[in-house]
């Protein structure tokens, strides 16, 4: 049987039409796979990378609330099927995820499902009392500071579980920076830094604590003192010494700072003779030896000093006058009196009577 060539005509424009026809449904077919799995579809934003928050506890729902609210997606409906689609709503986990802009829903997904969360670089500033270090770690994690205040104030657990009290828990935060996960638990974070603090006591620290005769909370309460004196570098290791050389001698502390702790007020620049009068076990001018904890979380330089004091034969110390920060240093009472006549004339010229 012979096909004529208007026949042959006829199949070839079919056959195109439908190779054409089946091309644009593949094209299609790929756009739409390219648009909901690779697409980037995290909204730019000139400030850099966002980050998605997931709480611990929180389901599918809070997330698409959170992506939405913020206006994280650009088209939040092709991440909805996708995450559908993948279970993702039966796999939710908590944590701080960065969502850069390049992302697409699927490698968006991947992150979340595996819990790739990025670190938090989690600055501990020098605190005073545990309220203030709650707030400094609630800010930063999701550590909800109400727990951790309990925490530090449970003594069972405390020497169980680190071997301090409610007191000396104070010196396992050690100022600085550190790497977290952003849904740290209260727990988790005490864990960490009692860990830090650890490390921090190397076999040399130690031996230098040792030879001194004064235990870790000891160095670490004395550098606290140190710390609120001065923070001058140079001046940290010669008040150590001054203080260290006093505990020596069985002679009171008589630490300024001390005293600003017992009344809570750290923003006095002149001490007033009321102020001695505290009844306090921080009232080192009343008591003597060292205060039962720190009256700030001290930093590695602080501690340092105390651990390697310079030598001398000084037993006193004021503030210079000028306010430039450094100390004026006596070994005797009658040279300490000349100095701090000055200091406080110098005060009184300024009209500081507080």
């Amino acid at each position: 049987m012979s096909v004529s060539p208007s026949s042959l005509r006829l199949w070839a424009r079919v056959g195109w039409a439908v190779l054409l026809a089946l091309l644009l449904l593949g094209g299609i077919g790929l756009y739409a796979a390219w648009r909901v799995l690779w697409k980037p579809n995290v909204t730019e934003s000139p400030y850099g990378p966002a980050y998605l928050f997931v709480r611990t506890g929180a389901g599918y729902n809070e997330v698409l609330d959170s992506l939405e609210r913020h206006e994280l997606l650009r088209e939040p409906r092709t991440f909805q099927w996708l995450a559908e689609q993948r279970g993702y709503p039966q796999h939710v986990r908590a944590g701080r995820y960065r969502l850069d802009f390049k992302l697409g829903n699927a490698a968006l997904l991947d992150r979340l499902m595996r819990g790739e969360q990025d670190t938090v670089d989690f600055v501990l500033d020098a605190f005073k009392y545990k309220p203030q270090l709650a707030r400094q770690v609630s800010r930063q994690l999701e550590v909800d500071s109400s727990v951790l205040r309990r925490l530090l104030n449970e003594q069972d657990l405390l020497q169980r579980r680190y071997r301090v009290d409610t007191t000396s828990v104070l010196t396992l935060f050690i100022p600085g920076r550190y790497r977290f996960v952003w849904n740290t638990s209260s727990e988790q974070f005490v864990d960490s830094m009692a860990a830090h603090y650890r490390r921090f006591w190397t076999t040399e620290r130690q031996h230098r604590a040792d030879s001194l005769r004064l235990t870790q909370t000891e160095v670490h309460v004395l550098a606290s003192i140190v710390q609120r004196e001065t923070a001058k570098k140079e001046d940290k290791p010669v008040i150590a010494g001054v203080y260290l050389n006093r505990l020596r001698r069985g002679m009171k502390l008589q630490a300024d700072p001390t005293l600003l702790w017992a009344i809570g007020n750290f923003g006095v620049r002149r001490v007033l003779n009321k102020d001695k009068l505290v009844d306090s076990p921080y009232n080192t001018y009343k008591h003597k030896g060292l205060p039962p904890g720190p009256i700030t979380s001290a930093n590695r330089q602080s501690l340092d000093a105390v651990l390697k004091p310079a030598a001398h034969n000084y037993l006193f110390f004021c503030a210079r006058p000028g306010g430039s920060g450094y100390s004026d240093f006596a070994a005797t009472f009658a040279e300490h009196k000349q100095n701090a006549r000055r200091y406080q004339h110098w005060l009184d010229s300024l009209n500081i009577k507080r």
